[in-house]
């Protein structure tokens, strides 16, 4: 049984122009130990879907599910309390921008201290359960690759590197021992060497805790190396999912393999200078959404068909949503 099940998820927005449908029939699982990327650009909806997972969806917005099960239970029909139940034990998220997340008004070893559990800490004196708290945000932060602690647990957030304090969002996110680790684009901006340590480090959390992790990025050489399957969005909607050397092998959606020809370090055959490959156009606004499938005014292969929205199907656990797929099997 998948630990993250959601079929036909739809956000809803009202606007000046009516309601909107901001994620259109969005479906996602996440088994025991996977790491799955959700890839797509900037608006296609990915923080969106995090925010519908963890519950931190707007008042006023319209969220619908066929289904939104986390280890069998219905998310939506649980109340507001069981939900932050929840995702303050079994659901973590570490965000991009670790500096504007943290409490700038803080130490970081006082947040680090909040986000440990008091069933973590157990029962005595105060000073037993103040050295137990100091023992647990050492081993923590010793976790995460952060061995000069003492020193780091002293400052603000805005006293250390950014690659520190993307790993204290990640030892904060990990203090309540979660099932599933979500990392909205958690390495956008950082240089190389930091942005390999981040990616080595949820590798080995996988590997040692047996982590689950949606990986939520743009990045796709980041995500190439890290994420086993991937699921592509396009404006609000799921356009192909399946494992990640099926889907680099051989795109079945005109938007996936537009989205990898985009990143020249998985052509090997491309020689300096050429011209990448890019679909015309941009990405429709929420008031301009086009019927049916949403890639539709920028699809090379579009025709009459593509004005109605494609039904999912499937190969050997390769989804796709789409009336002209770019390969048909025999």
């Amino acid at each position: 049984m998948p630990l993250l099940d959601i079929k036909n998820l739809t956000l809803e927005i009202e606007t000046t122009n009516g309601w909107v449908k901001a994620l259109d029939k969005i479906s996602l699982t996440i088994a025991p130990k996977e790491i799955r990327a959700l890839v797509g650009e900037s608006g296609s909806g990915k923080s969106l879907i995090v925010k519908a997972i963890v519950g931190a969806i707007n008042e006023g917005w319209r969220l619908t599910a066929d289904r939104l099960n986390w280890g069998g239970k219905d998310l939506l029909m649980l109340s507001d309390e069981e939900r932050r139940q929840i995702t303050r034990e079994d659901i973590a998220v570490i965000f991009q921008n670790p500096t504007h997340s943290l409490d700038p008004t803080a130490t970081l070893g006082e947040q680090l201290e909040e986000a440990i559990p008091d069933h973590l800490i157990g029962k005595g004196w105060y000073w037993e359960r103040r050295q137990r708290r100091n023992e647990i945000v050492a081993s923590q932060l010793h976790k995460v690759g952060i061995k000069e602690h003492d020193a780091c647990v002293s400052s603000y957030p805005h006293q250390i590197p950014d690659d520190i304090c993307q790993k204290f969002m990640i030892a904060m996110a990990l203090a309540s021992e979660p099932k599933l680790l979500i990392a909205d684009d958690p390495t956008k901006g950082m240089e190389t060497t930091t942005k390999i340590q981040i990616l080595k480090l949820l590798s080995r959390l996988n590997e040692t805790k047996e982590l689950s992790i949606l990986f939520v990025s743009h990045d796709l050489l980041a995500i190439a190396s890290l994420a086993e399957t991937m699921t592509v969005l396009y404006c609000g909607q799921t356009v192909e999912s399946g494992r990640l050397m099926q889907l680099r092998r051989r795109p079945l959606h005109p938007y996936t393999k537009a989205l990898l020809d985009s990143a020249p370090s998985f052509r090997k055959d491309l020689l300096p200078k050429t011209e990448l490959n890019a679909l015309e156009g941009t990405i429709p606004t929420l008031q301009n959404l086009p019927a049916g499938c949403r890639l539709g005014p920028r699809c090379p292969r579009a025709q009459k068909e593509c004005v109605k929205m494609p039904e999912v199907r499937y190969i050997q656990n390769h989804y796709y949503s789409c009336h002209f797929p770019l390969h048909r099997y025999k």
